[in-house]
């Protein structure tokens, strides 16, 4: 068998992370099995559906890096076909016209409601009722129907074999009076004419299962392969919501998130593989099976993924961060050489940064020319009249240096605070905040390696100053 999976979003709203995590699993069945991982766009609830939400999935989609094969389809395109699936079932007897009012609907709930054994809601009256019986001024629903005993098993790839007693499926409607498919039945005939093989979603959607296995056999369709995985919990262990960090996609990126930072952890949320816990793509394609998704919801934890974020940073390719860098800097004279300087320290900038936006922030004196901003603690540590005069003497020593590398500034500092009875700290903390305006950096003899010896010396001139 072919394998074919689907990610199959409502745009109602943005990519939250429960969907990019099924948007993930679906795509890294599919590749790992060499099939195909298809995108639909299940808008039929147009009150609902925006053209903002399309955009934020698919720029969510294409942020994550899970091109789907082919366009992308929009379920709204496919109704024509709904309502034929749904006429041919009430033609071959396995669904029905049902006239009732919402009077009689209100008060059939009330009697479930009321009744400690009823099982249904619906209570099957328009079921086998010959049609002549059927009001004028009523348009009807359609619905399928659904077998009144015996038990319904469903073989889930990941929950294993779930049971339902047939006596709790109502009679669902499968088409409105209006003549617009309901969920049930869109999803059923898209799968099916998607070729559809593994249904690969959240497990708020088992109960659905029980009726769409139905509604497939109804229309003598092969019944996909359901795979529902737990939902993604909070660290306190209830529904993950937005106090818990349930943000789109979009907004982690615009926190500073790499892509591969968050695939690498939402693959981890309900998968595992051994001990590994660092996991790249090809990895993920060679190593993901069904059989080993968890069957208990996974906990959210912000602490985890920045700091999975900052070992990506970490490993990245400095030219890529030197190019988020460089597009994140507004309203700020860029310095000719701002580029060269970023690819070159960018290894000790990326080291102590947990985000890209901490990065664009540490990295800040790399990307002009002096005169340079300062903090307070940085302008601070200047004020001392003692600073100066050491930044000055080290200055004329700096300038008779042999080479300009991290060695030799090493030791030319090393020597003058030797020389004036002081610990290379003393030293080192007034340098720094005159070259890069913070009281933290990188290594600064780093620093002055990637400024080079005329930036470095006119910064010190101006803090002298």
């Amino acid at each position: 068998m072919s394998v074919v999976t689907r990610f199959a979003p409502s745009p109602t709203g943005f990519l939250h992370i429960g969907g990019a995590r099924t948007a993930l699993f679906n795509y890294l069945f599919a590749r790992h099995h060499g099939g195909r991982f298809l995108l639909r766009i299940e808008n039929t609830d147009s009150k609902r559906s925006t053209d903002e939400a399309i955009a934020a999935i698919l720029h969510g989609m294409r942020w994550l890096g899970l091109d789907w094969d082919g366009e992308e389809t929009y379920q709204s395109c496919n109704a024509d076909h709904h309502r034929t699936v749904a006429e041919q079932l009430v033609a071959d007897g396995k669904a029905y016209k049902c006239y009732c009012t919402p009077e009689e609907l209100v008060e059939m709930r009330e009697n479930a409601r009321n009744s400690s054994g009823a099982t249904r809601i619906y209570d099957n009256r328009w079921r086998d009722r010959d049609p002549s019986e059927a009001p004028t001024d009523i348009d009807p629903v359609i619905r399928i129907k659904m077998p009144l005993n015996g038990e319904t098993t469903i073989a889930d790839a990941v929950q294993g074999d779930v049971t339902k007693a047939n006596n709790t499926l109502d009679d669902f409607i499968i088409l409105r009076s209006d003549g617009t498919p309901t969920y049930m039945l869109a999803v059923v005939v898209d799968d099916h004419d998607m070729g559809v093989t593994h249904a690969i979603r959240g497990d708020d959607h088992l109960n659905n299962a029980f009726r769409q296995h139905h509604l497939f056999a109804a229309c003598g369709w092969d019944t996909p392969v359901f795979a529902h995985i737990p939902l993604i919990h909070g660290p306190d262990g209830a529904k993950l919501s937005k106090r818990h960090g349930a943000l789109g996609v979009e907004a982690y990126e615009e926190m500073g998130l790499l892509p591969e930072a968050m695939c690498n952890y939402l693959l981890r949320l309900g998968w595992s593989h051994g001990d590994d816990e660092i996991i790249s793509r090809e990895q993920a394609v060679e190593w993901f099976d069904l059989a080993d998704v968890g069957r208990s919801p996974a906990r959210f934890d912000m602490d985890k993924l920045m700091n999975l974020n900052a070992h990506y940073l970490k490993s990245a390719d400095p030219a890529r961060l030197t190019a988020i860098v460089m597009a994140a800097v507004t309203g700020t004279t860029v310095s000719p050489d701002a580029e060269n300087r970023l690819i070159a320290g960018m290894p000790g900038l990326a080291s102590r940064a947990k985000t890209t936006n901490e990065l664009v922030d540490f990295a800040s004196f790399y990307i002009v020319d002096a005169p340079i901003k300062m903090n307070d603690k940085a302008r601070a540590s200047l004020c001392d009249p003692v600073a100066g005069e050491m930044l000055s003497t080290l200055a004329e020593l700096l300038k008779k240096a042999t080479s300009w590398d991290e060695a030799e500034l090493d030791g030319i500092a090393r020597r003058f605070a030797e020389s004036r009875g002081l610990k290379l700290g003393k030293v080192a903390q007034p340098l720094r905040a005159a070259l890069t305006g913070s009281n933290v950096s990188p290594s600064i003899f780093e620093v002055m390696v990637v400024l080079g010896p005329d930036e470095t010396l006119t910064r010190l001139e101006n803090a002298v100053s």
